[in-house]
């Protein structure tokens, strides 16, 4: 990464986990370079929320989140915040806001003020939830590969836990995507055959959400790139809700 900031970089944007194979960074790695090369650090920050992980206290300066998931929480309201450790970075981008006018609607923020009430309690159900069906659907024979970084299988599974912000979690949310075994037709039969999991895009809701990136979300990413990327026909993308475990689980078997 360092090799790749060029005289004229202003911001080195990251987002850990990535969406949708939930890679980790070294955020605090990244941070350093960022601050010998005086270049911004801007993380999002959405897959996680603020109960899981604070990138501010890792070296960020710059902290987004989609307000529209975890922290609005219940799939009403469209929004986003960014957060800073600097006041004058902040005074800076509040000119903006005030000058242009691109801020929230007074409706639209009192959505997410009260969704960001319980996001505490929501975010760790979430977590707890996702990593009781990662564990299920590892040992799962029609599963071919799980992808959450609270199994100690992720190739993440270290990093995440040291970029987490507190040891009463596992170091995932309640995002994770995995392989079914079989082809595009195999997948859509597994989708569409789920009765309380809703096949919708978005995440970060108390319902559970599950998609197929390959035909929603990253559509529009070349095949060849979704690829590289691993983002396969037969892969998966799952919002963990806060419903009975028992009852996801029944649902995906």
């Amino acid at each position: 990464m360092e090799k790749s900031i060029l005289p004229n970089t202003k911001i080195v944007w990251i987002e850990s986990p990535t969406n949708p194979t939930l890679k980790c960074t070294d955020v605090q790695a990244i941070a350093k370079i960022c601050k010998r090369k005086k270049v911004l650090l801007v993380i999002d920050n959405t897959f996680m929320s603020p109960v899981l992980q604070n990138p501010l206290s890792l070296g960020a300066d710059v902290v987004m989140h989609s307000c529209t998931k975890y922290i609005g929480g219940h799939s009403d309201v469209v929004g986003g915040a960014l957060v800073f450790n600097d006041s004058k970075l902040y005074d800076r981008l509040y000119f903006n806001i005030k000058t242009c006018g691109t801020m929230i609607a007074p409706f639209d923020a009192w959505v997410v003020l009260k969704g960001a009430k319980t996001v505490e309690v929501r975010v760790l159900k979430a977590a707890e939830n996702a990593l009781e069906i990662a564990k299920m659907l590892e040992k799962h024979p029609k599963i071919d590969k799980v992808l959450y970084p609270g199994l100690p299988s992720h190739p993440n599974y270290k990093q995440a836990l040291k970029n987490r912000n507190s040891k009463k979690h596992s170091g995932g949310s309640g995002m994770m995507s995995f392989y079914i075994k079989g082809n595009l037709q195999k997948t859509n039969k597994f989708l569409s055959s789920l009765k309380l999991i809703t096949l919708a895009e978005s995440l970060g809701g108390v319902e559970s959400l599950i998609e197929s990136p390959a035909l929603m979300t990253h559509q529009s990413v070349p095949r060849d790139h979704r690829k590289l990327l691993g983002i396969d026909d037969n892969f998966v993308r799952f919002s963990t809700g806060i419903e009975s475990v028992a009852d996801l689980i029944a649902d995906f078997k």
